[in-house]
């Protein structure tokens, strides 16, 4: 596919040979060999050059000098178009620094001196190294004035890569190097580290490197020494690390068959979160900026995950928590909601469909919350001319095993009626005959809202919003709408962790019910079924599958993807539909989701349970009328 942002990164524990300098410069360059040719940065372990385990070996002229030659040697015969991230230490006036070069295209282009020097339990550095910190310095390498600092940001004016340097222990403390270099712009943070292994390490050192990549917006790149160091007192197990975000891309552990870990980070993605959640890095910091121009790749062949379903988690188990988390989020906001009222009764239309369903389970554990009566729920079945039995018996025992208050109240005569009272054909199955149907069901179960002093609960969807697959004034409009952040293909999950629930409490009738609905065809039902009764009018076959749309809504809305970025991924995760398919449904989504901004514009009031909600008064606010032709004129490149 075309690169895009995608910017590839490697993280390598190297051979190292203790005080053997020009070894280890070889077999850097031989890691090097192993890498795919379009890697863009490779970052190496914590005094590399030397080996970090050389003790009172630093304070030799002969293993300082020739680390120096080493890494001078190493810019003639390194390969073109890499960042190279090396560590060595370095000798300036009369201290001695551990430093990482950031070294391309054969010169190095800026040191980074390490801040923090541990001096504790087994480290000692302090015997040896001074701290970097306000270090601002120039020192001759290969011919060359290089800056050596503590808070050096390497820019790439090519690809928009902004490279800072933390050095090991300058992670693990209270104010980390790291966070100085991300308010300062750096977006990628590479780490050259010694970190020896003791029982649970690993698992804070995966904890820490996740959550500074998260905190920052940034992708965090850890390369930690393996066990060639001395194995004296210590063991280095080459733990490799390389997150973006908060989400770990790669990981190399102890026993891992290779010595190195590559990804792709998406360098949009860091951008667009920055633009967004602006009080992370509100604060500019001063660095000594360094700039430099790679040559651009075209193509990038992915190797990080493109996930078919980013709402649903894979893990069975973390998946049925997760839906148990969102359902009581949903009932948490309806219980406080009728608490703050002072309300004892909600109206709720039900159809034997999912999104009922959810809604009418979550109005359950909210009357539970609020030690409410549950015939305080009046669950309304309103059977219109799509009706179909599958839907109509499941909706009744759903309400029935629910022990909510229950009535059914056909539409069918006043529909009838009000269809002739506008003189339309009823014959016609139009959208004025579909959307007819849906206003009359939000007409009874408002005025019913009246009657029971309570106020109307919302089926609707987050898909269906994105879509606009919603009558204006009809299905649209509630008092209170629960599942207004919830994607369809969340929907299903979410009524299948209550069924398993309800299975574990022993009541199988429930699960049942739960089940059939969660294997009903998604429908409005309202054009009439079919010979034998069955449901004619299937909303995928209209707008394509919802699989695709959650996916298309996800990258747009969570990451600003541009439409033909999204399409590229889509065809990665989906590799068994039709491109065909994937572009027709891409243009549906773009060309509804523009035109339908009006409905999002005043929709009700709902919880947010997600990364994503379309709420006016929150998440997302866009004209009514913005044009789509840039969105759609991307699609055309296809």
């Amino acid at each position: 596919m075309k690169r895009y942002s995608y910017y590839k990164v490697a993280s390598v524990t190297s051979d190292v040979y203790i005080g053997d300098p020009f070894k280890n410069e070889q077999a850097i360059l031989d890691a090097c060999k192993q890498l795919d040719d379009d890697v863009q940065l490779v970052v190496f372990p914590e005094l590399c050059l030397t080996g970090y385990t050389c003790q009172d070996l630093f304070y030799e002229n002969l293993l300082l000098d020739n680390a120096l030659a080493a890494l001078e040697d190493m810019l003639v015969k390194m390969k073109e178009n890499l960042v190279m991230v090396v560590s060595l230490p370095l000798r300036i006036k009369n201290k001695l620094y551990n430093c990482a070069a950031v070294c391309f295209d054969h010169e190095v282009l800026g040191i980074q001196a390490k801040t923090y020097i541990p001096s504790y339990n087994e480290f000692y550095e302090t015997r040896w190294f001074s701290s970097g910190k306000g270090l601002c310095e120039k020192v001759i390498i290969a011919g060359k004035e290089v800056v050596v600092c503590n808070d050096l940001v390497v820019k790439d004016l090519t690809t928009n890569a902004c490279i800072g340097v933390e050095i090991c222990e300058d992670l693990w403390v209270a104010d980390p190097v790291s966070t100085s270099l991300c308010l300062a712009g750096a977006n990628i943070i590479c780490n050259p580290s010694a970190s020896n292994e003791v029982i649970a390490k690993s698992a804070y050192r995966l904890d820490l490197v996740k959550m500074q990549s998260a905190k920052n917006y940034c992708a965090y790149i850890y390369s930690s020494a393996g066990n060639d160091e001395s194995s004296s007192d210590l063991v280095f197990s080459g733990h490799d690390i390389i997150c973006e975000n908060g989400s770990v891309l790669n990981v190399r552990k102890m026993n891992d068959e290779h010595n190195f870990i590559m990804a792709e980070i998406d360098l949009d993605r860091l951008t667009n979160d920055r633009l967004r959640f602006k009080t992370s890095l509100w604060e500019d910091r001063d660095a000594t900026y360094v700039t430099f121009s790679s040559r651009a790749y075209d193509d990038i062949e992915l190797s990080r995950k493109v996930d078919a379903y980013p709402f649903v988690l894979q893990d069975d188990k973390l998946r049925i928590e997760r839906c148990q988390d969102i359902i009581n989020i949903q009932a948490h906001g309806l219980a406080t909601r009728l608490k703050k009222i002072n309300g004892q009764n909600v109206v709720i239309g039900i159809s034997g469909g999912l999104d009922s369903t959810l809604a009418l389970l979550v109005c359950e554990k909210a009357f539970r919350l609020n030690h409410l009566d549950p015939k305080g729920i009046h669950a309304i079945t309103m059977p219109g001319f799509g009706t179909t039995s599958r839907t109509k018996n499941n909706a009744d025992k759903l309400m029935e095993l629910l022990h909510v208050s229950s009535e059914e109240i056909s539409i069918v005569d006043s529909a009838i009626l009000h269809l002739k009272d506008i003189g339309h054909d009823i014959n016609i199955h139009d959208i004025t005959y579909e959307n007819a149907q849906a206003r009359e069901r939000t007409q009874i179960l408002m005025d019913l809202a009246n009657k029971y002093n309570g106020f109307v609960v919302g089926t609707g969807d987050l898909s269906e919003l994105a879509l606009g697959w919603c009558t204006y004034n009809g299905d649209h409009m509630s008092m209170y709408a629960v599942n207004v952040s919830v994607p369809k293909t969340l929907v299903r999950y979410i009524v299948e962790s209550e069924a398993i629930s309800a299975l574990n409490n022993n009541n199988k009738e429930l699960h049942d019910v739960l089940i059939d609905i969660c294997d009903t065809p998604v429908s409005p039902e309202l054009l009439p079924p079919d010979a034998s009764g069955k449901i004619t009018q299937k909303t995928e076959e209209v707008l394509g599958s919802y699989d695709l749309h959650d996916f298309f809504m996800y990258y747009m809305l969570r990451f600003h993807k541009r439409p033909k970025e999204i399409y590229d991924l889509c065809c990665i995760a989906f590799k068994d539909v039709d491109k065909e398919v994937i572009k027709k449904a891409i243009n549906t989504f773009y060309n509804r989701f523009f035109s339908q901004q009006f409905k999002r514009n005043c929709m009700p009031d709902g919880v947010k349970v997600g990364s994503i909600c379309f709420s006016p008064r929150g998440d997302w606010r866009m004209p009514s009328d913005a044009s789509r032709n840039m969105w759609l004129n991307d699609l055309k490149e296809i």
